[in-house]
């Protein structure tokens, strides 16, 4: 099973394991629950005091020993939606500290799946009303159909039509998972290389799809306009449009 949505909503792996075994024990003591979770007994009354504080965990006591129990899993989505209220509220104050900033950084570099996520989000935010895409491959997929799905809903949200310059090996997988407001075009057979750019408004992403994948931020309104620039010259030679 997948628990990678648990880790990315910040869960350690003890915790992961131990909220788990406690799913599927019901009610327990501790020695259970080190014998499921194959964690050292040390680790397991740690994480269980901090599962216990954060809601996830409740326990009572019967004799000498407490009996643990998992929360209901629909309580991880109240959890979440916690959390984004106390964030919303912070957001401010955040956004004004960056706002004093005398000087911004105009190139960031990502590691990662959760780097590159990053930094399709912040191209998200960067404004105009076009997302123009040269050179995507069939490594891009790593990132998963779910999230370029919703990426694109979000994308679509905001009004901003995508010209999608896809190398061929996209071409079936895009056939398959179309995103409104969206006009794809493809390099023949033969062209792959393993960069993508994106360019949005004053932006550029530079998307490089090894394991893990490489990005660059390209925060400058010049280079964004020389990079689109070029992509209309490719996007312009090739006719068909999906």
């Amino acid at each position: 099973m997948d628990t990678q949505i648990l880790e990315d909503l910040g869960f350690t792996n003890a915790e992961i394991k131990i909220y788990l075994a406690l799913l599927e024990l019901g009610k327990s003591s501790v020695g259970p629950i080190i014998e499921k979770s194959g964690l050292q007994s040390s680790v397991v009354h740690t994480t269980i005091h901090k599962l216990v504080n954060k809601g996830f965990v409740s326990f009572i006591k019967e004799g000498q020993r407490n009996h643990y129990s998992a929360a209901n899993p629909k309580h991880i989505s109240n959890y979440i939606d916690d959390k984004k209220k106390e964030f919303e509220e912070l957001l401010p104050f955040l956004l004004s500290k960056q706002d004093k900033a005398t000087k911004k950084s105009e190139v960031t570099t990502y590691l990662g799946i959760k780097g590159v996520r990053e930094l399709l989000y912040e191209l998200l935010e960067a404004g105009g009303k076009e997302h123009h895409t040269l050179g995507s491959s069939i490594d891009s997929v790593m990132m998963g159909d779910a999230f370029w799905s919703n990426y694109h809903k979000r994308r679509i949200d905001k009004g901003i039509k995508a010209k999608l310059l896809f190398n061929e090996s996209l071409k079936t997988w895009t056939l398959k998972n179309k995103y409104p407001n969206a006009e794809y075009k493809f390099t023949k057979s033969g062209f792959e290389p393993l960069t993508e750019t994106i360019i949005r408004n004053d932006k550029v992403g530079i998307i490089i799809w090894v394991t893990p994948p490489l990005g660059i931020l390209i925060h400058n309104k010049v280079a964004a306009e020389s990079y689109d620039k070029f992509w209309k010259i490719i996007w312009d030679s090739i006719k068909k449009v999906y």
